[in-house]
């Protein structure tokens, strides 16, 4: 290739001392031309060959990252889309929750109101019975039955009253308000119920004040 490019200077130089007077013709003007493109060309064709050839791998790994950049991409996209989806629905979920607690509470004690009010009705009747009647067994009949049906109404909402005279005292349901001596037979036990306790289900809804024997 070096050859090629000395040939074309010689013949270029060549052509310039045959002139003579240092003035080329037109034909040594245009040889001198075509002289110069060719020593472009080879020059040019040197550069490449010199580059070289592009590297297949490089393309195709830079084709690669290109793929894997946009398969992130859509990853986190998608990533994104389900949190956000998911934070609506705890959202909803939380604020559905928190208006059924209150719907609860407020129809709980709706419904112990409802179950009550039968009962008030007959104290009421009772009442006005006391008033116009002097049958005294009539009316401890009609307490009675009153008490009766109050009882029921509360077992109803689940709320039970405390057996406890004569058993041993649990301090867990029970508070002991005063000892008082009464056997051996009797000590450590309930003697007297001075309020009566309750139980709504298993847990304690009043602790009972009794008397305990010692």
């Amino acid at each position: 290739m070096k050859e090629k490019k000395a040939y074309n200077e010689e013949v270029k130089d060549r052509k310039t001392v045959d002139s003579g007077d240092g003035n080329p013709s037109r034909e040594e003007a245009a040889d001198a031309k075509m002289a110069d493109d060719a020593a472009s060309a080879t020059a040019k064709m040197a550069e490449n060959e010199t580059e070289g050839p592009v590297d297949d791998g490089a393309l195709e790994e830079g084709a690669l990252s290109e793929q894997t950049a946009q398969a992130v991409e859509a990853a986190v996209a998608e990533w994104k889309d389900k949190f956000l989806r998911l934070q609506a629905e705890f959202d909803n979920y939380r604020k559905r929750t928190l208006k059924e607690k209150m719907d609860l509470v407020q129809t709980g004690g709706r419904d112990v109101l409802l179950a009550m009010l039968p009962v008030r009705d007959d104290v009421q009747r009772a009442m006005g019975a006391m008033e116009k009647s002097d049958d005294v067994e009539a009316l401890r009949q009609g307490v009675r039955l009153i008490s009766q049906k109050f009882t029921e109404a509360l077992r109803q909402k689940g709320v039970t009253e405390m057996e406890l005279k004569e058993k041993e005292f649990d301090a867990d349901v029970e508070e002991a308000v005063a000892i008082f001596a009464a056997g051996e037979e009797m000590k450590g036990k309930v003697i007297d119920i001075v309020q009566t306790g309750y139980m709504l289900g298993d847990k304690v809804l009043r602790f009972a004040k009794v008397v305990v024997g010692e």
